[in-house]
């Protein structure tokens, strides 16, 4: 398995001036609240403890005051935890001197921030090279470096604008730029896409999507919605109150939420557009192999099957119907089983959004069969299991 390349062990934040000291009343069992009471003092992060692997989107989310930007502040150690370790690479972040920290931020991690954070008397194109600026790189490098980068987030020839002369998706866009000039291995995203409209938030997840399908960037992602959570990670923490609730892939944390305040969160998400058929087919159970029409309804008749999918040196080759085979034999029954015979040859694919084939689910009464890009029979996608999940129930009480 892959090492991990960020690791968050027993993390603790507390703010205000005798941290070490109320300490004792965290690991005693004190919540938020009562500490705040009793101490002035603010617990922002309760024993974290998570790990973050190369190549993946990890979304921490939660409402506001859960902890989620003070959690990720500590990555790149803007904030420094009372106690704990993270690790980055293998790398003790706590354990690096003045020198070495500023090395790290500047070659190891990139920020996209909320409210873009671009310097307002730099052109476009400055903004975005500034990173490699700061890491003494040549002029006529990094701006080529920078333009390439403006080509790739769509801002090419706005390289001589000015931050104010573009709208606040654009200006997003060159935040993004300037994030992944550096070529740094880890993207920090703190609500990066929480000021923009509703449509032009939408276009920069379609955006951030397309760029990681190309770059593979380790990226954490701050949000405070679920869609969007769902959406673009590839896991997703939820946070309360400083405390870490669950971690798992999306369609765990809708299909197996781990307590009452994580399945409040996931209640009103429309997991038509949120989960794949992926999430919700089952083994292809129904399947035959046979050459012959006798021994394709011989297979059928043992299984007790009125409908089959039949596979063909391990490719898919269409759904055959029991009676239509009945009606053909004895007169046909040693003759090949052609795509004449198929019922039909119609497949969905396991990255199919569920809302994309609810049409066809409605259209019959036995199982999609469910194909990879291969032409592998991945599994079969029952009406009654898409029915049941998409009605809310969790995937403990809807089945396995």
């Amino acid at each position: 398995m892959t090492d991990p390349i960020i690791k968050v062990e027993n993390l603790y934040k507390l703010f205000g001036q005798k941290s070490k000291q109320v300490m004792a009343q965290v690991h005693g069992g004190k919540s938020k609240d009562e500490i705040l009471a009793d101490t002035q003092h603010t617990l922002g992060l309760r024993d974290i403890n998570f790990e973050i692997y190369p190549g993946e989107i990890f979304v921490i989310m939660g409402l506001s005051g859960s902890g989620k930007s003070t959690l990720i502040r500590h990555f790149n150690r803007l904030i420094d935890p009372t106690e704990g370790r993270i690790s980055v690479a293998g790398q003790d972040v706590m354990a690096l001197d003045e020198k070495s920290l500023r090395i790290f931020r500047q070659k190891k991690m990139s920020m996209v921030f909320q409210r873009f954070g671009l310097l307002p008397h730099f052109t476009v194109i400055e903004n975005v090279a500034f990173g490699l600026r700061t890491q003494g790189v040549a002029k006529e490098e990094r701006l080529q470096q920078a333009k390439q980068w403006l080509e790739d987030v769509g801002l090419s020839g706005y390289e001589s604008q000015y931050p104010a002369q573009l709208s606040g998706g654009q200006q997003q866009r060159v935040g993004l730029a300037r994030a992944l000039c550096t070529n740094a291995d880890i993207l920090l995203m703190d609500e990066a896409f929480s000021a923009l409209d509703p449509l032009i938030r939408s276009e920069m997840q379609d955006q951030l999507i397309e760029l990681q399908e190309k770059l593979h960037k380790t990226i954490v992602f701050i949000t405070h919605d679920l869609d969007e959570a769902l959406r673009i990670g590839d896991r997703i923490a939820i946070l309360r109150d400083g405390e870490l609730v669950q971690v798992g892939r999306p369609e765990e944390i809708l299909l197996r939420p781990a307590d009452d305040y994580v399945e409040k969160f996931v209640r009103d998400v429309n997991r038509a557009r949120a989960l794949t058929v992926e999430t919700v087919m089952q083994p292809p159970i129904s399947r035959i192999s046979a050459g012959t029409i006798g021994d394709a309804l011989a297979q059928m008749k043992m299984s007790k099957l009125e409908y089959a999918f039949f596979v063909q040196n391990g490719d898919f080759q269409g759904a055959v119907l029991r009676d239509k085979l009945e009606s053909v034999v004895p007169e046909k029954a040693s003759e090949p089983l052609t795509e004449e015979y198929l019922y039909s040859d119609n497949s969905i694919s396991p990255d199919n959004l569920l809302e994309d084939i609810i049409p066809e689910t409605l259209d019959t009464e036995y199982p999609l069969p469910v194909v990879d890009q291969n032409g592998i029979l991945a599994g079969e996608l029952r009406r009654s299991d898409l029915a049941e999940v998409l009605s809310g129930q969790s995937m403990d009480a809807a089945g396995p």
